[in-house]
C-alpha cells in the first residue's frame, strides 16, 4: 500500500474537513497518516522571508519527516475569500522552504524539484456552488496552490475533488461525498 499523507488545513477543530481527512484515512487503510494543522505549535509567519533562517518549531520538523516519507499527500482544505485558510498558507510557508522542497540553481533562473516523485491532490470544500468558483473565480485558491507550491516543487498534481455550497448541504449530501472520498482514497492507495 502507498504511504499516504493527508494534510488538513483547516484551523477549526471538528470541521468538516475534519470529517473528510478521516474518511478518507479510512478508505485508504493503515499506511494512510493525518497531519491536522490546528493541532500543530508553530508561528505561521515567515518573518524575513529567505533573507535569513528562521527556527523550525518541532511540530514543523516532524511534517518535514512525514512529507519525506509520504508517496502521496493529500491536502484538505476549505475555500475561504477564494483561498485556502491562512493557516495553511503559512504552513506552506514555514515548511516548503530551500534545500526542503526546491533548490535554486546557482547562475541559472531554473531550480531542482526536491520533492518529485510523489502524487498529489485536493480536497476541497466551499460555500459558493463549484460551478461559480470554477467560472467566475477560475479556480484560483487552487489552481494556485497546484502549479506555484505543488508542481513547483515536483508533485505530479492527480485532481482537485469539490464540494460547493456547504452552508446550505444537509447530512445527506455531506455522507454522499464523504462517500466519494473513501472511494477515491481506496483507488489512491492501492
Amino acid at each position: 500500500m502507498k504511504k499516504i499523507l493527508i494534510i488538513n488545513g483547516n484551523p477549526r477543530k471538528d470541521s468538516f474537513s475534519d470529517a473528510i481527512a478521516l474518511r478518507y484515512k479510512n478508505g485508504a487503510g493503515d499506511s494512510c497518516k493525518i497531519l491536522n494543522l490546528h493541532e500543530l505549535n508553530f508561528d505561521p509567519v515567515l518573518h524575513t522571508g529567505y533573507k535569513s533562517q528562521q527556527n523550525m518549531e518541532q511540530d514543523l520538523i516532524q511534517a518535514q519527516q512525514l512529507i519525506s516519507e509520504a508517496e502521496h499527500i493529500v491536502w484538505v482544505f476549505p475555500i475561504w475569500w477564494g483561498e485556502m485558510p491562512a493557516l495553511l498558507k503559512g504552513f506552506i510557508d514555514r515548511v516548503f522552504l530551500p534545500g526542503f522542497a526546491f533548490k535554486y540553481k546557482k547562475d541559472s533562473p531554473m531550480w531542482d524539484k526536491l520533492l518529485k516523485g510523489r502524487s498529489t491532490e485536493l480536497i476541497v470544500t466551499m460555500d459558493a456552488p463549484v460551478w461559480h468558483h470554477v467560472l467566475f473565480n477560475r479556480s484560483h485558491g487552487t489552481r494556485a496552490l497546484k502549479k506555484f507550491t505543488l508542481e513547483f516543487c515536483g508533485f505530479r498534481f492527480l485532481g482537485t475533488t469539490r464540494m460547493g455550497s456547504m452552508r446550505f448541504s444537509n447530512e445527506q449530501k455531506r455522507e454522499l461525498f464523504l462517500n466519494k472520498v473513501q472511494t477515491l482514497a481506496r483507488k489512491r492507495s492501492s
